[in-house]
């Protein structure tokens, strides 16, 4: 794998750690609810399902840290594809900016991948 598409991976998967971060243990946290536009009675009474959420982002970040580590461009992208395919459902389903937050840089770290 080029340095470029190492340096794009690692960034999505520090990505994910962090959204599990926010998701798990942030969840309710002012300036959590402002990223994700939500309220503290919102924020409460979602709190077991983002911590769930979150737990799955970590399974992200954990795959594409593992492909990284032991240099398998295989694994690297298919978590890279589970990460497109999610951005552009939760585009399709829960707000458009998904798509740039977390399919663009999964998408361009994919590019890299295979075309680098």
């Amino acid at each position: 794998m080029s340095v470029i598409a190492i340096i794009l991976i690692a960034a999505v998967a520090v990505l994910h750690a962090y959204i599990l971060y926010l998701e798990m243990f942030a969840w309710e946290d002012k300036r959590t609810r402002n990223i994700f536009g939500t309220t503290k009675e919102f924020a409460t009474s979602t709190k077991s399902l983002a911590a769930n959420q979150g737990l799955y982002n970590g399974f992200i970040a954990a795959g594409l840290f593992w492909g990284l580590f032991a240099g398998k461009a295989d694994v690297v992208i298919f978590f890279l594809l589970c990460v497109c395919v999610a951005g552009i459902y939760g585009a399709l389903t829960v707000t458009k900016k998904i798509i740039f937050t977390q399919g663009l840089p999964a998408f361009l770290a994919l590019l890299a991948v295979v075309l680098l």
